[in-house]
């Protein structure tokens, strides 16, 4: 799908940056293993800045445990990954969840699936660890939900395109039974369009969540490439090769400000579709994300 033309109406268009005021929302995801960054994230990011850190490797949990004390003990608000696809059984969830809680203050977790072909253990869906009432009992407020604007071949090929919304309509379900928070959390992509239809649609199939949009910072096109292909994510995939067809566009930095400004414009002209938030990949390096970054934050 092509991104629509966007054009700023009035209210938009008086804001100095509408951009800049979007982009006070942040998040920015890492590894356990790009803790090491975290004197160059407590200097850039506002205070209490949520930070996701993702888990790749199951081997890494003790690292994502270290990762979150670090960054609380920082002034930043940690955000860990759940797949449940790492989680070996009741007792391995419990402790998890007890120790990022208890230790590293977590209040908010993002609960997915996980890209593991094969679960190492009894789960392999979000909804199963949602349903065990283990977040609640260990003081979590507010849960993320994955969310896939462009779909996700693992769930759709087996199960059908409605699955996914059926997923996030149960998993909503069972937030709002439990007095929970919640929100959803995007795979990234490189354009608007493809989110404000997706959106529309979850809005009329009832999902009212807030949207976090996954936003690729700065990266060379070659870099986008490669992470598009490793991650599958459909039309803003193939728009993003288009551009390194481009041998002289091959090497050059591909940065998300038009996307950024068109998702502003979703923010603050069509509240209704509850585009709430960027979340940012730091693809391109930490240093280069924030060297486009920070002046856009003091805009």
């Amino acid at each position: 799908m092509n991104a629509p033309h966007f054009h700023l109406d009035a209210k938009t268009a008086a804001m100095t940056s509408p951009a800049s005021a979007f982009l006070q929302n942040l998040s920015v995801e890492i590894t356990p293993r790009q803790i090491e960054k975290l004197p160059l994230l407590r200097e850039r990011l506002p205070k209490g800045a949520p930070v996701f850190i993702a888990l790749i490797d199951p081997a890494d949990v003790a690292s994502q445990l270290k990762a979150a004390v670090a960054l609380r003990k920082a002034g930043l608000e940690p955000v860990p990954h759940i797949p449940a696809r790492f989680v070996l059984d009741d007792a391995d969830l419990q402790t998890r969840i007890a120790a990022l809680a208890g230790e590293a203050g977590a209040t908010q977790m993002l609960v997915l699936g996980g890209g593991a072909p094969t679960p190492i253990g009894k789960f392999d869906a979000a909804i199963q660890l949602l349903r065990s009432d283990v977040f609640q009992k260990n003081g979590v407020k507010r849960l993320g939900l994955a969310g896939h604007p462009e779909g996700n071949a693992d769930i759709t090929k087996p199960h059908g395109e409605a699955a996914l919304l059926k997923a996030l309509q149960e998993k909503q379900a069972w937030l709002k039974a439990n007095g929970m928070a919640g929100f959803i959390a995007t795979q990234f992509l490189f354009e608007a369009g493809p989110v404000a239809y997706w959106a529309s649609e979850l809005r009329a199939g009832g999902i009212d969540l807030p949207i976090h949009v996954g936003i690729p910072g700065p990266a060379t096109i070659k870099t986008l490439v490669k992470y598009a292909a490793m991650c599958g994510v459909g039309n803003s995939a193939r728009f993003i090769r288009k551009q390194a067809l481009n041998i002289t566009k091959l090497l050059t930095v591909n940065t998300p400000d038009e996307f950024i400004d068109q998702l502003a414009k979703l923010h603050f002209d069509k509240p209704e579709l509850g585009i709430a938030a960027p979340h940012l990949y730091p693809f391109g390096g930490f240093d280069k994300m924030f060297e486009w970054l920070t002046p856009k934050l003091a805009d």
